[in-house]
C-alpha cells in the first residue's frame, strides 16, 4: 500500500474536498496524512472530523490521517500532493463581479472565468496563488499540484508565474459533461452506454471555452452522430419554457448543450465546456436574458450564491451522506497515477508545450494528456477550423495580459484586457467608470 502526505489549500471547502475525501475513503491502494489548510481554520477543523467520521463509516477507518494546519508553509511541509479548491475572497465579493456589471447592461451566466467578472475575480485570486507558488517552492518544490479553482487558466499561470518550475495542472470536470453526452448519442445509436472513459476524443482550447474536433468509441467514428443532431431542425427549437421551468426550481446548472451545438453547426467544432460557460466567451448570446433562455440557459443569481454558501457553511453531514460513492471528480485517480499505479488520459490545463501549435507556447490551455508515474505529457490537438482559432486566440491573448496586469501591479494594462473582453460592449468612458467601480468594490476581503 503506497503512502503519501497530502495538502488542501482550501481545506475547510464544503464541495471539492468533501468530494476528494470521499474517494479517498474507498480507495485501498494508498494510506497517510491530509493536512487540511484553510483561511477558515475553523472550517477547516470541521473537515477534520467529517474526514475521521467518512473513514470510519466507509470501513477505513486508521488509512488515512486527518490534520488541520493554519500556517501555510506547515501545511505544506513533506507534501507530495496540493489540491488548491479555494474561493478568493467571500461569497459577498461576487457583488461586484455580478451585479454591477449589470447595472450597465453586462450580463453574466457564471462570471468566475470570463467577462468582467472573471477578470476581477483573478484580480483578487491572482495574488493568492504567487504566494501559493512561492510556498510550494520553498517547502515542497516536487510536489504535484491540481488547481481547482476558477479562473483556472489564470490561477495556474500564476502558479508557473511565480516558481516556473512548478509540477502544476488544471483540473476541470466540463469536458467529462460533454463526453457523457457523447455516450448518451452513442447509447442511443448502438444500444450500449459505455463509460466516458472509453471514448477517445480530440481536445483544443483554453478551460471552459474547450472543443471537440473528434470523437470515437470502439472505433466508431461519431461525429457523424454529432453532425446529425446538429444539423436536426428539432435540435435548436425554442427553449425558453425550460429555461423558466429551471429558473422556478433553481436547477441554474442544468443546459441542453444547445450552445455547444451552435458552435458546431456555425463554426465546426462542438463546444466541449457546458453551454453556461460556453456562452461568456462570445457577444451574441448574452444580448438579453430571452436570446440566452431561447437555448434553455438562465443566469445564476448572485442572491442564490449567498444563500448557498451560507448552506455550505451551516452544513452538518449525516452519516448517510458520507456513505461513500465514486464523486466523477478525478482527483484520486491523478494521485494514483502519479504514485505508479493504473496510467490516466485526461483533459488538464497546462502551459502549451506545442500540444495546441495555433497558441503560443507557455500559454495555460486545455487539451488532453497522459498522466503516468510522476509523469504528465500532453498529447498534441488536431487543429480547428480557422475560425474557433480566432474565437480561443482572442480570449488567451486577454488572458495573457491579465496575467501580466496582475503580476506587475498595473490596472490599467488590466483595463486594456478588461476591453478586450468579447462582452465588453460600453463606450470607452462608460468602461472606466465600471471598472474603476468593479475595482474598488471587488476588492479581497475574507
Amino acid at each position: 500500500m503506497k503512502e503519501i502526505r497530502i495538502c488542501i489549500i482550501g481545506g475547510g471547502s464544503r464541495l471539492w474536498a468533501i468530494n476528494f475525501m470521499k474517494d479517498l475513503a474507498i480507495c485501498k491502494d494508498v494510506k497517510g496524512t491530509v493536512v487540511l489548510h484553510d483561511i477558515d481554520g475553523e472550517a477547516a477543523r470541521n473537515n477534520v472530523e467529517v474526514g475521521e467520521r467518512m473513514l470510519r463509516i466507509n470501513g477505513s477507518e486508521g488509512r488515512f490521517s486527518y490534520v488541520a494546519e493554519d500556517d501555510l508553509e506547515k501545511a505544506l511541509t513533506g507534501a507530495e500532493l496540493v489540491l488548491i479548491a479555494i474561493e478568493p475572497g467571500r461569497t459577498e465579493c461576487r457583488y461586484a463581479d455580478l451585479c454591477i456589471p449589470e447595472e450597465y447592461g453586462i450580463l453574466q451566466t457564471v462570471g468566475d472565468t470570463t467577462g468582467p467578472g472573471g477578470l476581477i475575480r483573478a484580480r483578487r485570486a491572482l495574488p493568492l496563488f504567487f504566494d501559493f507558488a512561492r510556498a510550494i517552492e520553498k517547502v515542497c518544490p516536487n510536489a504535484w499540484v491540481i488547481n481547482y479553482t476558477n479562473p483556472m487558466t489564470l490561477c495556474t499561470a500564476a502558479l508557473y508565474r511565480a516558481f516556473p518550475a512548478i509540477k502544476a495542472f488544471g483540473c476541470c470536470h466540463e469536458v467529462f459533461h460533454t463526453e457523457d453526452v457523447l455516450c448518451r448519442l452513442v447509447e442511443k445509436e448502438y444500444g450500449v452506454l459505455p463509460n466516458r472513459r472509453e471514448l477517445r476524443i480530440d481536445l483544443t482550447g483554453v478551460n471552459h471555452f474547450t472543443f471537440i474536433t473528434g470523437a470515437w468509441w470502439q472505433g466508431h467514428d461519431l461525429m457523424p452522430l454529432v453532425w446529425k443532431k446538429a444539423n436536426d431542425p428539432g435540435t435548436f427549437e425554442d427553449h425558453t419554457a425550460i429555461a423558466r421551468e429551471r429558473i422556478q426550481k433553481e436547477k441554474w446548472f442544468d443546459c441542453d448543450q444547445l450552445v455547444a451545438y451552435r458552435f458546431l453547426k456555425t463554426f465546426g467544432a462542438l463546444g466541449a465546456a457546458g453551454d453556461r460557460h460556453l456562452a461568456e466567451f462570445v457577444p451574441w448570446l448574452l444580448v438579453s436574458d430571452e436570446e440566452l433562455n431561447r437555448y434553455g440557459v438562465i443566469r445564476t443569481p448572485y442572491s442564490w450564491r449567498l444563500k448557498n454558501a451560507e448552506q455550505k457553511r451551516a452544513k452538518v453531514f449525516t452519516d448517510d451522506e458520507l456513505v461513500a460513492r465514486p464523486s466523477g471528480e478525478e482527483g484520486v485517480d491523478i494521485m494514483m497515477a502519479l504514485l505508479g499505479g493504473q496510467p490516466l488520459k485526461t483533459n488538464m490545463n497546462r502551459p502549451n508545450e506545442g500540444q495546441i501549435a495555433y497558441l503560443p507556447k507557455g500559454r495555460i490551455v486545455e487539451s488532453l494528456g497522459y498522466l503516468s508515474q510522476d509523469s504528465v505529457v500532453p498529447i498534441i490537438s488536431k487543429d480547428p477550423p480557422l475560425a474557433i482559432q480566432n474565437l480561443v486566440r482572442r480570449i488567451s491573448d486577454e488572458q495573457e495580459i491579465a496575467l501580466d496586469a496582475i503580476w506587475e501591479k498595473d490596472d490599467e494594462k488590466l483595463f486594456e484586457a478588461f476591453l478586450m473582453d468579447p462582452l465588453m460592449h460600453l463606450p470607452i468612458e462608460r468602461a472606466r467608470e465600471l471598472f474603476s467601480r468593479m475595482c474598488e468594490e471587488g476588492k479581497l476581503v475574507y
